[in-house]
């Protein structure tokens, strides 16, 4: 997809991003693609069908990639964020995760959840979001008359000497293989994504379910549609293709003035879906003016969502305006949204962003954050589960002790609860 001039290529990747993100709010919404519901249904009823539905996503985006990569079809080695970065930020990734995880579900749902919910009628997801979109855009942007973000203020100084760098990339084809990382790439994707497909498909329950298995397929296709429009669009500058991205960077000599020139480059290299950092891209549009220089790809994939969303709630008479039923259900609400916002930034995304996107990408930090998201979610229920049905005898500390015990995390010679 190669255009003449700079606008052309613009509005194509922004407008296929908002069709794709239609297409995928619409889906999620019909069939209840939710990572929280697959980690609920797995902890609380032993029901696995929405957890193979993600697994089966995450297959098809991971086959879809490798073939597409080796293809050169898709650029996911300088994609936004850097999923593949030399620098494994291990520990960025697992607490972020665990943050996330424990915050989708005091949040009834994950930022891509939130945004469906939004679609639906749901008002308790908009505060949501806007608790996100503030803690994610200064996360990464600075206070205002200050060169200092919440991840510097916080974080950064005792979290990121952990990170571990490598000569190459941190996805596994590149650890495995150096030089040869494209081939392996194209393997090991192969494999793991078939045997993925495999342990999602070989239950007949789950085959049986239409829903679990389109939802699967379809956001699996989704994210890889995604990443192929945004690795394809291209600026045709006397015989030469340049990306978006590197048209910008090199602005001052290729564009006659300043006009439609974005306010930064990286959002417009290769990437697909994720939704925290983009719900602090559409505060940053907002606090703009409306600005077009601050349009992205995060915030057309946001816009298309809710439409989506919005669209199949109309059409199945879905719609319903739903508020906070007391104060508790507030401060949940507030806190998950809290600790998603600074989790998602953390682990560099969310349950589609690292869960799909990321994992495509074959990134270790991808796996981590991913695990850790539902380990954080899974254990947040085994306390909520227990402090329920024991009530004043179950201690947050006896709660959690049990869940580690239930996770197989601990001995169980340290059960602190009988289990239930």
């Amino acid at each position: 997809m190669v255009f003449e001039n700079f606008a052309e290529g613009q509005f194509a990747l922004l407008w296929a991003t908002f069709i794709i993100a239609l297409v995928m709010g619409a889906i999620v919404n019909k069939t209840n693609f939710c990572t929280m519901g697959a980690v609920s249904d797995m902890v609380n009823m032993n029901d696995m069908g929405r957890m193979r539905a993600w697994v089966l996503a995450m297959a098809v985006a991971m086959i879809g990639v490798a073939v597409l990569e080796f293809m050169g079809l898709v650029n996911a080695d300088s994609s936004f964020p850097p999923y593949r970065a030399g620098q494994l930020i291990w520990a960025e990734n697992i607490l972020g995760g665990l943050l996330f995880g424990i915050g989708m579900t005091l949040a009834s749902g994950c930022g891509n959840k939130t945004l469906i919910r939004i679609g639906g009628g749901n008002l308790k997801s908009i505060v949501v979001l806007v608790v996100i979109a503030v803690i994610a855009y200064f996360m990464i942007n600075p206070f205002p008359n200050s060169d200092q973000t919440l991840m510097t203020v916080i974080f950064y100084d005792w979290i990121r000497p952990l990170a571990i760098s490598f000569e190459g990339k941190q996805d596994i084809g590149s650890l495995v293989a150096g030089e040869n990382a494209g081939t392996a790439r194209l393997a090991i994707g192969l494999v793991l994504g078939a045997l993925l497909v495999f342990w999602a498909m070989k239950s007949a329950e789950f085959r049986s379910s239409f829903d679990n298995v389109f939802a699967g397929i379809m956001i699996g296709l989704a994210v890889l549609a995604a990443w192929y429009v945004s690795s394809n669009v291209g600026i045709d500058v006397d015989g030469e293709v340049k990306t978006l991205s590197g048209y910008v960077q090199e602005w001052d000599f290729l564009a006659d003035s300043e006009e439609g020139k974005p306010a930064d480059s990286r959002p417009l290299s290769a990437q697909s879906f994720t939704f925290v950092n983009p719900m602090g891209q559409t505060l940053g549009y907002s606090m703009s003016g409306f600005d077009a220089a601050f349009i992205t790809f995060g915030v057309m994939a946001l816009l298309g969502v809710i439409c989506g969303s919005l669209l199949w709630s109309l059409v199945s008479k879905s719609f319903r305006i739903e508020w906070f039923v007391d104060l508790k259900d507030f401060l949940n609400h507030l806190i998950g949204a809290i600790l998603m916002g600074f989790g998602g930034v953390l682990a560099m995304g969310c349950t589609i962003g690292q869960g799909i996107t990321g994992a495509s990408t074959l990134a270790v930090g991808s796996f981590l954050a991913f695990g850790s998201i539902v380990l954080g979610s899974g254990l947040t229920m085994k306390v909520q589960y227990y402090k329920l049905v024991y009530e004043e005898e179950a201690t947050f500390g006896k709660a959690l002790i049990t869940g580690l015990v239930d996770f197989k995390l601990l001995p169980a010679s340290m059960r602190k609860l009988d289990a239930i």
